[in-house]
């Protein structure tokens, strides 16, 4: 009979650990916010910074949390941005939203004409090794798709030379030995009844 122990773990312990998967629960589904700064209006000034740096250099580099926020605000803001720059709600969001108005031009003269033809999902988000610093925070690239800079995940062709597929191919020439030397002794074994015949 095996005996298992159990811990009896503090119940402070456990209600922090509740909060803290009930935060995330509800961040993760869009129903709360994510806390960044000392509050509200330094959480919107953080966020529209990131966002005039991403429409000014199209790729830049920041946490996981933050890009992942910003993605949601850059999507919405490009949609606005392809309503036209005579658009007036238009516009305002992009007079609000940058906070260097010279990318306003940007925005509606060069982003929104290349996402044109796409409905959804503007921006890549790519995972990069974490910070150096004490946190050690999970960091991230969120970029524009299209943007002139060379690809972080480069595509490579088929080669026939990796061990995955010396393997496969192994195994189909093995399959196909096989069912050669299957037909080859159903063959004979006709032969042989009809001399037996």
């Amino acid at each position: 009979s095996a005996h298992t122990s159990r811990v009896a773990l503090p119940v402070r312990h456990v209600r922090r650990f509740v909060m803290r998967l009930a935060a995330a629960l509800l961040i993760s589904h869009g129903r709360v916010a994510r806390r960044f700064g000392l509050g509200p209006k330094s959480r919107l000034d953080m966020l529209r910074n990131l966002l005039t740096g991403l429409v000014r250099h199209e790729r830049i580099e920041t946490t996981w949390a933050r890009a992942d926020e910003l993605r949601t605000y850059a999507e919405r803001l490009i949609d606005y941005g392809k309503k036209g720059d005579r658009n007036e709600k238009a516009m305002r969001m992009a007079n609000f939203w940058l906070t260097e108005k010279d990318l306003i031009h940007k925005l509606f003269k060069m982003l929104a004409p290349r996402f044109s033809s796409h409905n959804q999902n503007y921006t890549n988000m790519f995972q990069i090794p974490n910070r150096e610093n004490l946190d050690r925070a999970k960091m991230a690239v969120i970029e524009f798709k299209g943007n002139p800079f060379p690809p972080l995940i480069v595509k490579q062709a088929p080669n026939e030379k990796t061990l995955l597929n010396q393997l496969l191919k192994g195994y189909r020439e093995e399959l196909k030995r096989k069912k050669l030397l299957k037909r080859e002794a159903e063959t004979s074994h006709e032969i042989n009844k009809e001399t037996e015949i």
